[in-house]
């Protein structure tokens, strides 16, 4: 792949834009996760900014209208700085990236045309998620007061149809899925106590091969144990090598358990779906 360099990302995108427009989906797809690693960073925070490209949205604000909350969430999974929109999807975000089944993810990736009887719409989704194994979902957050609107949901019929054609994963996600309490807030709580970039896999997987004997602990336990080993428990756990109880408040005296369970699920955020 050529080097990833501003005029090459946006050409890449134009690619992706058009193949959407053209109805061929599953390419469009590919050409995402082309451009993806050129324009993510696995290194460290240089200041305010990472020192990778920044990633192309396919949906620019230029006037940010209403009362909705617009803003920026500094991404250990992917590496860079996530655009949201709306307090629902920074709340959707924090699953993204604590679950051990959401390999990466990418905001507003492409704008599609659908067909809505006579005419064609554009859409354009939050988010992309890659799953581990290589499946990719389509993701739109939405209040689920609006799906109550005739209007809304007629929309979203229209492109769940249009999706399922093409036989590409879209699903909607709702406040009830997203702010599960005190799942959400325990997810939060973990996430800000673990560095701001992913420890070496292969440092996890030793340190679980090394400390294995000594689970269960506390988290202020496995914090002792896995520092000389350069790692922690919050990585650990966000890596599905260990796990805890998400239905009661989760802090430094919570006993983490090694996770046996051959997907590191620990916990789903669409169950339906597997992930």
């Amino acid at each position: 792949m050529p080097a990833a360099g501003t005029s090459y990302v946006r050409n890449r995108k134009y690619q992706i834009d058009d193949r959407h427009r053209s109805g061929d989906v599953r390419l469009a797809i590919e050409l995402w996760e082309a451009v993806m690693p050129g324009v993510s960073w696995k290194r460290a925070w240089s200041g305010r900014k990472s020192d990778g490209l920044v990633h192309q949205r396919a949906r620019e604000v230029v006037r940010p209208t209403g009362g909705i909350v617009r803003g920026k969430f500094p991404s250990r999974k992917t590496g860079r700085m996530v655009h949201y929109e709306g307090l629902l999807e920074l709340d959707a975000i924090y699953l993204f990236e604590t679950s051990p089944l959401v390999e990466s993810y990418g905001e507003q990736p492409s704008t599609i045309l659908y067909p809505d009887g006579g005419r064609l719409r554009r859409y354009t989704p939050d988010f992309i998620l890659k799953l581990r194994g290589g499946c990719q979902v389509l993701i739109e957050i939405k209040p689920s007061r609006s799906l109550l609107q005739a209007e809304i949901r007629h929309k979203f019929e229209q492109i769940s149809a249009f999706f399922a054609r093409q036989g590409t994963v879209f699903l909607i996600l709702t406040e009830q899925e997203i702010r599960l309490e005190p799942r959400l807030a325990n997810l939060k709580w973990l996430y800000h106590q673990a560095p701001p970039t992913i420890a070496n896999p292969t440092k996890n997987r030793m340190a679980v091969w090394q400390l294995a004997a000594l689970f269960p602990m506390t988290a202020h336990q496995a914090t002792s144990a896995c520092s000389p080993l350069g790692t922690d428990p919050y990585s650990l756990l966000m890596a599905g090598y260990l796990t805890c109880d998400l239905s009661q408040a989760v802090i430094y005296d919570t006993q983490l358990e090694l996770n046996l369970e051959s997907e590191h699920v620990w916990f789903c955020i669409a169950q339906r779906l597997g992930f």
